[in-house]
């Protein structure tokens, strides 16, 4: 889910005389979304390039003008949605919108059916690129469940360790504790409850607010800035459908 890969768009200044050196922007991605953007791009391409190269008619420019309006908005909601996070802010890319939140300006970030970052004004933006899922959450919950049960055993086979013929309770129906059972239980005790990646994302999130949110390099405006990049092709590739349809 998170990637050490800096984004492509500048980073603001610090504020003059800081010691806090700046460091690359921390990427949440959903990598679910970006397979399967993949794979429709993939076959839009295929099916529309070969109505193009073998259509007779109005056929290729149907075609064209179907990928003009399909593949921006794919993109958008795939391949697009990431979440930039450095010490100074919290910056949105969502399917249709730039959304910069200096941590200041950050009132709560909380989950629910998704993923919410909620500014000072009560303005509240989807965070597209950590969608929440029930299965990911509730496999979560079972494995937590299994390790506190290895723990269990793992406590009952060290108490019964001294009864039996002296070897760590062997001789004790359910003495002898596999090593993968104490294992499930170390890793359950060191690591504390098991959680989604994408709540594990937002628990990150919710640590860096509580600990930058009053520092001065991180105040400032929330800006918002559409992807007419994304818009305007997809409008257009509207617009000429409409047209050819229009044509008979």
């Amino acid at each position: 889910m998170t990637s050490p890969d800096p984004s492509r768009e500048p980073e603001p200044t610090k504020p003059a005389g800081t010691a806090t050196p700046q460091y690359k922007d921390r990427i949440y991605r959903s990598p679910a979304g970006i397979v399967g953007g993949v794979l429709v791009l993939g076959i839009i391409a295929w099916l529309g390039i070969d109505a193009v190269v073998v259509g007779e008619g109005r056929a290729p420019w149907l075609a064209l003008a179907t990928m003009l309006f399909l593949v921006p908005l794919v993109f958008a909601y795939t391949l697009r949605p990431a979440v930039f996070v450095n010490d100074d802010r919290l910056r949105v890319r969502n399917p249709l919108r730039l959304v910069v939140l200096p941590w200041g300006q950050v009132a709560s970030l909380r989950s629910g059916f998704s993923n919410e970052v909620v500014d000072d004004s009560g303005t509240t933006y989807q965070l597209w690129a950590l969608p929440v899922s029930v299965r990911a959450r509730s496999k979560a919950a079972r494995q937590e469940a299994r390790a506190a049960r290895a723990a269990a055993r793992a406590g009952q086979g060290g108490a019964g360790g001294g009864r039996g013929d002296g070897r760590g309770g062997a001789g004790v129906p359910g003495g002898a504790v596999g090593a993968a059972d104490l294992g499930a239980g170390a890793a359950l005790a060191a690591g504390g409850p098991r959680r989604a990646e994408t709540d594990r994302a937002m628990d990150e999130l919710r640590e860096l607010h509580e600990r930058r949110q009053e520092a001065a390099g991180a105040q400032g405006e929330v800006t918002v800035r559409w992807a007419y990049e994304v818009i305007a092709p997809a409008v257009a590739g509207a617009v000429l459908l409409g047209v050819l349809w229009g044509m008979g």
